[in-house]
């Protein structure tokens, strides 16, 4: 324990130029790949730490890494800070409020992900020189989880070989380790050409594109009662073919997300996706293009390191909110339904008898809840090496992922709180990891048990690359 107290003294050094980046993060939100303010910050803070830096990671200008340590195991800790679109809204106030700009928030707490994370690995760092001990600490600056899959890119170009665990967190209303469920997700885009005419003169001339882009949509409705009940199917129009209601469509195109329990249940429900796009194109004299955008694989869990995250959870305990940042999440939670905030303790599998708006609670290891699952291209890291997940909460407890209420919270007392506890957790782990070797042991034969008859295969077809975009010429 002795050994953790310092490296929790060291978290709390460097708090607040922590809780500074996440807040500096948090005002330039980025989606996708166009992560270059934030990936700068990241850079920068690593450099200034005493990192050795390596930029540009699997060909990615938005992703980066920083190691530290010489020798012995080495131990990855994964951020991220890439936003989403639509979500932007002023700090620290219980309305909708939209900020000037582009629209993007962190509607995920991807800013304070990224910062805690390298928090931690700031921490560890100074550590491993204090104590004189071999290992080594990578901090990994993640972009484009929100759908890129770049963790998924960053496996298959062979960027965490040679690491021994990795050791990451997600923004929560709840303290835990996480469960290791979630959804192996394809991304994929229909491009559907035919042929312009005129709707009223010539309508038997024409082909229209967007007809197919419906009839695939309708096929895949019906497709939906025979599919597993864990699978998900998801759709967005990218392009309608135009405004004119009068010009027979020449071009549409669609986006989907298929999501399954695994990955080779994905690749199954993919053809026959792909198949009810075909027949649409069929049935309207059309040509279809499938493209895959991106994919990442379901999550591996990990008994030995879950159980180690979770000894110290209960050594450190709950975050310390006080009463401002509890009267501020019962304003949050004032602007959601009680459906909203039932289903989050449905979740957690836990009710405390006074419930109060900010966790003070940690969920035991082995709580089932109520099964909802999403997808994570941390699914992809968890297949080439052994990985666990912490859940600290930032945030009131009900508030929807992917929300206004959520981005409101992201840079307030609340969540620097949660920052700097998850910071000590994770660190905390991977000192057990690099002291104890009949833990790493374990570690790595439970991961080999799970994956040395079915072993990693990026669901990424070797020929898509990542979609990497221009670097703005104002940055």
């Amino acid at each position: 324990m002795q050994n953790k107290e310092l490296v929790w003294k060291l978290v709390d050094e460097h708090r607040d130029e922590f809780c500074d980046l996440s807040d500096r993060v948090w005002g330039m939100p980025e989606i996708c790949y166009t992560e270059y303010r934030s990936v700068a910050e990241h850079t920068a803070m690593l450099k200034q730490q005493g990192f050795r830096v390596t930029e540009n990671v699997a060909g990615i200008p938005t992703a980066v890494m920083g190691e530290a340590g010489e020798g012995g195991p080495i131990i990855a800790i994964l951020g991220e800070y890439d936003a989403l679109p639509g979500l932007s809204q002023e700090s620290g106030v219980a309305y909708p409020s939209p900020l000037p700009g582009n629209g993007h928030g962190h509607g995920c707490g991807h800013n304070l992900l990224g910062s805690a994370a390298l928090l931690a690995a700031t921490a560890l760092k100074e550590w491993l020189a204090a104590t004189g001990l071999p290992g080594r600490v990578r901090y990994y600056g993640c972009p484009a989880e929100e759908g890129g899959a770049a963790k998924s890119f960053m496996a298959r170009a062979g960027a965490f070989d040679g690491v021994d665990v990795a050791i990451t967190w997600h923004p929560s209303g709840h303290h835990e380790v996480a469960k290791a469920l979630s959804l192996a997700n394809t991304r994929m885009d229909f491009f559907f050409t035919g042929r312009s005419s005129h709707a009223a003169a010539s309508p038997h001339l024409g082909r229209s594109a967007l007809d197919g882009v419906e009839l695939m949509n309708v096929g895949v409705q019906f497709l939906r009662e025979h599919v597993p009940q864990d699978s998900r199917i998801h759709y967005a129009m990218l392009d309608s073919g135009g405004i004119a209601p009068n010009v027979v469509q020449a071009k549409a195109t669609v986006r989907y997300a298929i999501r399954s329990r695994d990955v080779q249940a994905m690749f199954e429900l993919n053809e026959r996706v792909k198949r009810v796009a075909q027949g649409a194109a069929m049935m309207t004299d059309t040509q279809v293009e499938i493209s895959i955008m991106s994919a990442v694989s379901n999550l591996l869990g990990n008994r030995p390191l879950e159980e180690a995250m979770q000894r110290n959870f209960e050594a450190l305990g709950t975050v310390p909110f006080d009463q401002a940042d509890l009267a501020f999440a019962a304003e949050i939670q004032a602007t959601l339904s009680p459906e909203e905030i039932a289903s989050d303790y449905r979740k957690a599998g836990v009710k405390p008898a006074n419930p109060k708006p900010l966790s003070d609670f940690i969920i035991p290891l082995d709580t089932h809840g109520e099964t909802m699952i999403g997808s994570t291209d941390v699914g992809d890291v968890s297949w080439v090496l052994p990985t666990v997940q912490a859940h600290v909460p930032t945030m009131a407890l009900g508030t929807p992922g992917h929300s206004w209420q959520l981005t409101a919270q992201g840079k307030m007392p609340a969540a620097h709180k949660g920052l700097t506890h998850v910071a000590k957790i994770m660190a905390a782990t991977a000192i057990d990891v690099l002291t104890d070797k009949v833990l790493l042991a374990q570690v790595k034969k439970a991961h080999f048990e799970q994956t040395s008859e079915t072993p990693y295969h990026c669901p990424i077809p070797a020929e898509v690359k990542p979609p990497v975009q221009p670097r703005p010429e104002t940055l």
